[in-house]
């Protein structure tokens, strides 16, 4: 028997979350049992996580604080994604609160860019036009579920971080 498959059928509670460090980090502590749109409710947990990488640090100390937080995701929901026998669970929702904490280092600090950021990154990670499309069809793993959500954060700034020098 691989570890790829569940051993049995596994429900999808409280009690799976905190099972298993992995799982409570793929379901942001719980956020990803939130039944409608948890996808949403995992990029607004972004907002409050954010000062804890701190716009005062240098750009270089946040982006390895979330590169590491990548890493952490891909482990985290790659387990998670394989002891529920799925490849991208719906619950899982550390992929978004870490994509979007990456937009919102680059964004103005402003509540106007962040929620456009915030708009435009769900409106890319639920209707995935290529090519996050692509990476969500062809990429599996760990890897492959933070990193269609890193995508959409990278589209998200290049849709944004022109229009925020030009209006800010």
């Amino acid at each position: 028997m691989t570890t790829d498959t569940p051993l049995k059928p596994v429900i999808c509670d409280l009690r799976f979350v905190y099972s298993h460090p992995a799982h409570w980090i793929a379901f942001a502590g719980g956020v990803g049992l939130i039944r409608w749109a948890p996808g949403t409710f995992g990029t607004l947990l972004a907002w409050p996580l954010f000062p804890l990488l701190s716009p005062l640090l240098p750009l270089s100390l946040q982006l390895g604080a979330v590169g590491l937080l990548m890493v952490l995701g891909c482990w985290a929901c790659g387990l998670s994604a394989r002891h529920l026998g799925i490849q991208d669970p719906g619950g899982i929702v550390w992929d978004e609160t870490v994509a979007f904490l990456l937009i919102l280092i680059f964004l103005p600090q402003t509540l106007i860019w962040q929620g456009a950021g915030f708009v435009v990154f769900r409106i890319l990670d639920i209707f995935k036009p290529w090519p996050i499309f692509l990476a969500d069809r062809h990429i599996k793993n760990g890897f492959g579920v933070m990193f269609d959500d890193l995508l959409a954060a990278a589209l998200t700034l290049l849709i944004l971080l022109p229009m925020s020098s030009l209006f800010s």
